[in-house]
């Protein structure tokens, strides 16, 4: 199956369409399950310590460009709950580049 029909910047990109053909014929796409990657092995290129008010689009929008990027916080911090992110002032949040980006043991 071909790759899902995401934007290069989702977080599902790479993540393949499969199909479900039920009993009665009718063919179900979904996606396959998104694995999230080991935090240790994505490239750093920064650090956030939360202050109150802080948001992820906004930390995104500040560290990667681009607001829609958040769910790359969620990931580089192994947070299940991307607003548990920021609940905690003064937490420090990692930066990171997407799976796959940059030199060392991410790419």
């Amino acid at each position: 199956m071909p790759p899902a029909p995401f934007p290069p910047s989702s977080r599902y990109a790479s993540v393949e369409v499969a199909t479900y053909t039920a009993p009665n014929g009718r063919v179900h796409p979904y996606l396959r399950r998104r694995f999230c990657p080991d935090p240790d092995r994505l490239v750093q290129i920064g650090t956030h310590t939360v202050v109150e008010g802080d948001r992820l689009d906004r930390i995104a929008a500040a560290a990667i460009g681009d607001p829609t990027q958040f769910w790359q916080l969620a990931d580089a911090n192994r947070a299940v709950r991307p607003e548990e992110l920021t609940e905690r002032i003064g937490r420090r949040l990692r930066i990171t580049l997407p799976e796959g980006f940059g030199g060392g043991l991410g790419a």
